[in-house]
């Protein structure tokens, strides 16, 4: 056995003497006994879990459960929590306030608990959640509570055997996602903790307190104030599903307070339940994740759908259309978003607040957007991806990115809100419904107000991280000279930032007809991402630009694989 597989096997080691789950304890002393005797395919799954620390960056934590430094586990969750409670500490003072949430996934509330027992070890004030609930609420309970800091134990929309660590910062960043440098610093710290050894070492208290009731009834309050149901919701008809997610306990309060009618529910995703066991893949946007929420709304005879994701940070919808396959379309996350902006901008102008309001959205969503705050007199900022990027923009009254994510009450929570978006869309819907239309019609109304815009996304998911790499690394040398038969007119590298643009690992080419092609690695998933945008004379020129752009992105990536 060589020198690196001793080393190895001394780490696996280290860590397994640590590791107070009994479960992964297991798991980790087969694969140790397993490589000692020479199984390759456990020695090659050793190598794995720890040749490399999950990282900790801009989104927190997120990976696989398991035993070792690469995967989700509680010696590595109980890390992160000493090293965040190092950086309030030294930011904040020894008796700041740090706020914990946790939604329904595998473990979630184990993760959640070893972190508050840390944080009041380390003299700090914890505060959790009274119970698993979306992540939102965690998002409100920073800038309610006016904690320095939270943490919410969630992954989102990852497969189920993933879970995650979402940190928050409250004070000046006004309870949104943590940004360079803060995630930097506590990575500093964690590793320090980590680089000390023994998690048992650390204290813990279990002098940490649960948040009452009343700050679940403060957001449910808020969110139904986003828009309180008109007189023409009567009789509307539309299907909800939570994706087995935490969702709908806290959607179903805040639809009885704004006034709106009971949805038909898809029962057999309605409550948490961290195996997913009617989803593949617990994400609205995959293909089949809503099946059984059209299958609903066909027998119902409704006018929408609305989904979240599991922990209902995002909202999906869908609308009756005879040519989609099974006569339902779900809308993506463009086309919901534009619908959004353009009730935000015109409340604002009807309002008399335009003056230092803006609308902001990613690099890589609808630059329809932009053409929105301009029609209403409103200012505009394209953001790094990510709500911790969106949430800061000057003067933001909307925010959002095409990856089903929509900030629409930015004085309540600084982050995507798939609750208080779903209150805004049903608000849309029932306005539109006064004067007979429908959501479709409103669709039609903003092409014909703002112009045709459409957008499309190729992704390629790998194996092999590195070779995402390679591919940007490849266009940044030699930049394409077309994409399909239009030619590439420029392109802007963001590796180093771009005027308001901090760094960011993106390309984004500009053709010769006004298109747009965006090249990002995904921040969550082993994916190569190319975002695809054009405007057409008509409805039936764009989705043909965009057809013929999505045609040629491929080839592009095609002969770089």
């Amino acid at each position: 056995m060589s020198e690196h597989d001793d080393g190895m096997l001394d780490r696996a080691r280290t860590w397994l003497a640590q590791d107070p789950d009994g479960e992964t304890r297991a798991e980790l002393r087969a694969l140790i006994d397993s490589a000692e005797a020479g199984d390759d395919a456990a020695h090659d799954e050793l190598a794995d879990r720890f040749g490399t620390r999950l990282a900790f960056g801009t989104a927190g934590l997120r990976g696989r459960l398991g035993a070792g430094s690469n995967r989700m586990n509680r010696v590595l969750v109980a890390q992160a929590a000493a090293g965040l409670a190092a950086y309030v500490r030294e930011t904040a003072g020894d008796d700041a306030t740090v706020v914990i949430g946790y939604d329904g996934r595998r473990n979630s509330d184990v993760f959640a608990r070893d972190s508050a027992e840390i944080f009041a070890g380390a003299g700090l004030r914890a505060v959790m959640l009274p119970r698993m609930l979306p992540t939102p609420v965690l998002a409100f309970a920073v800038r309610a509570l006016d904690a320095a800091a939270g943490v919410m134990v969630t992954a989102s929309h990852n497969p189920p055997d993933d879970n995650g660590y979402k940190v928050y910062l409250g004070g000046e960043d006004g309870g949104a996602q943590i940004v360079p440098p803060a995630d930097q610093r506590i990575a500093a710290h964690i590793q320090r903790v980590a680089d000390d050894g023994d998690i048992a070492a650390l204290p813990r208290s279990l002098a940490f307190t649960t948040a009452p009731e009343s700050l679940i009834d403060e957001y449910i309050a808020a969110t139904a104030a986003v828009a309180p149901a008109p007189p023409a919701s009567d009789g509307l008809v539309w299907v909800y599903t939570a994706l087995h997610g935490v969702g709908w306990q806290t959607f179903s309060r805040i639809i009885e307070d704004a006034g709106y009618p009971a949805p038909v529910v898809v029962e057999q995703q309605l409550a948490p339940d961290g195996a997913f066991p009617t989803v593949s893949f617990p994400n609205p946007e995959e293909p089949g994740a809503m099946d059984l929420a059209f299958e609903a709304a066909r027998t119902s005879g409704a006018d929408l759908v609305i989904a979240n994701d599991p922990d209902a940070d995002r909202l999906a919808v869908a609308i009756p259309d005879a040519e989609a396959e099974g006569g339902w379309r779900r809308l993506s996350g463009n086309e919901i978003g534009l619908l959004l902006g353009w009730r935000a901008a015109r409340i604002a102008a009807d309002d008399g607040e335009t003056a230092g309001a803006s609308l902001a959205c990613s690099l890589v969503s609808s630059p329809g957007l932009a053409t929105v705050a301009e029609h209403f007199g409103l200012g505009f900022h394209a953001t790094l991806t990510g709500f911790k990027w969106i949430s800061r923009a000057p003067g933001i009254v909307f925010g959002f990115e095409e990856a089903l994510g929509y900030l629409v009450n930015p004085d309540t929570v600084r982050d995507k809100d798939g609750l208080s978006a779903a209150i805004a869309m049903l608000g849309m819907v029932s306005e539109a419904r006064a004067r007979g239309a429908s959501l479709g019609d409103l669709l039609r109304e903003f092409a014909d107000t703002f112009g045709h815009f459409a957008s499309d996304q190729v992704s390629v998911r790998f194996d092999d991280v590195s070779q995402i790499a390679g591919i940007m690394a490849v266009l940044r040398e030699r930049h394409p000279q077309a994409i399909g038969d239009v030619d590439v007119d420029r392109v802007d590298d963001l590796l180093h930032g771009d005027g308001d643009l901090p760094p960011g690992d993106v390309l984004r080419l500009w053709l010769a007809d006004g298109s747009r092609v965006i090249v990002r690695p995904s921040g969550t998933e082993p994916k190569l991402k190319l975002y695809l945008d054009v405007r057409g004379d008509s409805a039936d020129d764009a989705a043909a630009r965009i057809a013929a752009l999505a045609d040629g992105s491929r080839a592009l990536l095609d002969g770089l694989r």
